[in-house]
């Protein structure tokens, strides 16, 4: 069996989250009381190791904007303290004047591989994150962007269909980075108008030869493991990406708001072609990460 390297999950205490603390509100996920608690790392390992996870990617989940640098050092010493191999994919503020302070001090962490800051926008407010639709044309970001090549970092990137043209864009602007797409795409709108204009947003992605699509999150938007579902999207992403540019992620513990570990890998594992699961549950996040990096 391949050693799966599992490219997007998270591990937190909730008194560091103000997305956890609170009133209840209302998630792109749905209703989250399980998880309005910690997930450490020892629960992650418990979900993930039987599975054959052997190395793994933590992806920012939204500490405070300042404490950018206090996650990456909980992530380091839950990594440590477990024995058990986790790259960082840490927030930075890529809207500054200059985001080559962040990046410097994230830089002193050899766990950090790249950054996301989320910049995904839907006329649905629950589905909205950033403040506007065109951020990937943002002059700042571009150039904050462009500088990560300086770093070795890659840019880990969230957008809806509509704004894909744009991230294109961004993408083509920064030819020396690897950007890698959260969630394939974020396929929300599933009528035939929807699923087209997801597509055409993939093709004009794909043809950035310094883009990458993670099959991770596919249950967002159904709130349930859906094999069919998922058998679409990897197929559909890996016609247009090809295996060499698809990764696995399992978004646990989101995830596990309506599914197991076992039963999200399995579907992953039936919708992925047998002769391309090293590539996808390894080879890919392995280089995209640099995970051979020392």
């Amino acid at each position: 069996m391949t050693d799966i390297v599992d490219a997007h999950f998270h591990i937190w205490r909730q008194a560091d989250l103000p997305w956890l603390l609170g009133p209840m509100q209302p998630r792109i996920f749905g209703p989250y009381e399980p998880i309005r608690r910690d997930y450490p790392v020892s629960e992650y390992l418990a979900d993930a190791r039987p599975e054959g996870v052997t190395q793994a990617v933590y992806v920012q989940a939204n500490w405070a904007v300042d404490r950018f640098l206090d996650e990456v050092d909980y992530v380091s010493r839950a990594s440590e303290k477990a024995g058990f191999p986790i790259a960082i994919v840490a927030y930075a503020d890529m809207l500054a004047e200059d985001a080559r302070p962040q990046l410097d001090l994230l830089a002193r962490n050899e766990r950090v591989r790249g950054v996301r800051m989320q910049i995904h926008w839907h006329q649905n407010t629950l589905y909205r994150f950033a403040g506007g639709p065109e951020l990937a044309r943002d002059p700042r970001l571009v150039a904050n962007i462009g500088r990560l090549a300086d770093y070795g970092f890659s840019f880990d990137l969230q957008v809806f269909a509509d704004q894909m043209a744009g991230a294109a864009e961004l993408a083509a602007s920064c030819p020396d980075v690897t950007f890698v797409l959260q969630h394939a795409g974020m396929l929300e709108d599933l009528s035939t108008e929807g699923i087209a204009a997801w597509r055409d947003g993939m093709t004009s992605l794909a043809a950035q030869p310094n883009i990458a699509s993670k099959l991770s999150g596919l249950g967002t938007f159904l709130r349930r493991n859906d094999a069919g579902h998922i058998a679409f999207i990897a197929a559909q992403t890996l016609a247009l990406f090809g295996a060499d540019r698809c990764l696995f992620g399992s978004n646990f513990p989101i995830e596990k708001l309506w599914t197991t570990y076992s039963e999200l890998i399995g579907a992953h594992r039936a919708a992925v072609p047998e002769g391309v699961f090293g590539k996808v549950f390894n080879e890919t996040a392995r280089r995209v990460y640099r995970l051979d990096d020392k």
